[in-house]
């Protein structure tokens, strides 16, 4: 089987779907996130009345389900965590406990980030000729800003590291106002829109071009889920804002709750995430 026409679809430099018109009349379809988390690649040939999946090799198959697993589970653990921090902050059991289970979802979300970026790199990729997908050597690491599932997930980690030095600031005693700003805040700021990015990506992604409304897609409910979570996120970042003048928090109420909705969120996204698999 041999390809003798490719389609591509996509926003802006990022291609998202394929479409092969092969030389015996059939076709072959490649979808940049129901290869990277499916595995799966779509066929119909010359007589064929319905298309059907055809499944990367074995080996690929086994790596994208425990990669899936990991990340779902680490989104879904971090996700609650978060959520209970918040609600600890906002019934008031201590500030200090509350930052340690910020510290400890924040580890889960920086496992689901990098695991996430893993799948879009091993990820197979489609073979033109074969009308097939092909297996990838394994790689800890890559570099290919022009793909915008790698972009986008790489994006999602590196969120997730800087929130990282929002937690850990927060475990710190005797911040002056300037300090809470420029340690907590600004890193809480410049985190939510790294995960609005990616979010927005991924809705490129899934919806190939410009983002819009797909009931009948998993992946788009778990896309969308995750992004109302950044958008809440937000929130809770511009609101937790401490005014040099009176040392004292835009709005706490704000938030808390913006952070513990928002977290739900990505909990009920890691959820979804376990059904979204090869």
């Amino acid at each position: 089987m041999s390809r003798i026409e490719r389609t591509a679809e996509g926003a802006g430099p990022f291609t998202t779907r394929l479409t092969w018109r092969l030389d015996d009349g059939g076709t072959a379809v490649w979808e940049s996130r129901r290869a990277r988390k499916r595995g799966l690649l779509t066929v119909r040939g010359a007589g064929d009345r319905e298309p059907r999946s055809r499944r990367a090799d074995s080996a690929s198959v086994s790596r994208l389900r425990r990669l899936n697993a990991i990340a779902a589970s680490a989104f879904a653990v971090g996700g609650g965590l978060f959520a209970f921090g918040a609600g600890v902050a906002q019934f008031g059991a201590g500030d200090a406990t509350g930052a340690w289970i910020y510290f400890a979802g924040g580890l889960f979300f920086n496992t689901g980030g990098y695991v996430s970026l893993l799948q879009a790199v091993n990820a197979p990729r489609q073979d033109d000729g074969a009308g097939a997908l092909a297996a990838r050597r394994w790689r800890w690491w890559s570099y290919e800003p022009g793909r915008i599932d790698w972009l986008s997930t790489f994006l999602l980690f590196v969120g997730t590291l800087v929130f990282g030095i929002n937690l850990l600031s927060s475990l710190l005693q005797g911040l002056s106002v300037q300090q809470m700003n420029r340690l907590i805040w600004a890193p809480d700021l410049v985190g939510c829109s790294l995960f609005l990015v990616s979010g927005h990506l991924a809705l490129v992604e899934v919806c190939h071009g410009r983002p819009g409304i797909r009931p009948r897609d998993l992946g788009w409910w778990i896309v969308a889920v995750n992004q109302l979570g950044s958008v809440l996120f937000m929130v809770a970042a511009l609101a937790d804002f401490t005014r040099p003048a009176t040392a004292s928090v835009l709005n706490d109420d704000i938030a808390n709750w913006g952070t513990l909705t928002g977290a739900l969120c990505f909990s009920a996204g890691g959820v979804l995430q376990h059904f979204e698999r090869p």
